[in-house]
């Protein structure tokens, strides 16, 4: 009986395809962070304009404002719709940094207050008839028996 082992043929040489080499993740990289340096802004006096306005009849909503402003030289005005039917009406001034808010404050039309009639808080509870009185249904009797 002959054993025949297997050996690798000499000619076949290094495998075709090597294995990768085992990966590994980098080392985490930490930089020191950027100095943080507060923003410059420039020193100039301020100076705006605007106005806006809301009028919602559904809600009963009505009022609007605008105002200007150069340096400390300030002027507007709002009016507001108030609930007895008026409306206010105040219109103000800043001339200096010196002067102060002087504001004039006045009303268009009538104050209107309708009479008040007072309504119940509660509804009375509901009137009913009695119950119709009870009656027993009618009892079971057995047929008598026959002789």
């Amino acid at each position: 009986m002959a054993v025949a082992a297997a050996a690798p043929a000499a000619d076949q040489g290094a495998h075709p395809h090597p294995h990768p080499a085992p990966y590994s993740p980098p080392a985490p990289a930490y930089h020191k962070p950027a100095a943080y340096h507060e923003p410059a802004y420039a020193d100039v006096p301020p100076k705006y304009e605007y106005a806006y306005a809301v009028q919602d009849d559904y809600a009963g909503t009505n009022f609007n404002q605008n105002e200007a402003r150069d340096g400390y030289a300030t002027n507007g005005e709002y009016r507001v719709a108030l609930p007895d039917g008026r409306t206010q009406i105040v219109t103000y001034t800043v001339t200096d940094g010196y002067s102060g808010y002087v504001a004039d404050v006045r009303y268009e039309g009538e104050a209107q207050y309708p009479k008040y009639e007072p309504k119940p808080a509660y509804h009375p509870a509901p009137a009913y008839k009695p119950a119709p009185a009870y009656k027993p249904a009618p009892a079971y009797k057995p047929a008598a028996p026959h002789a």
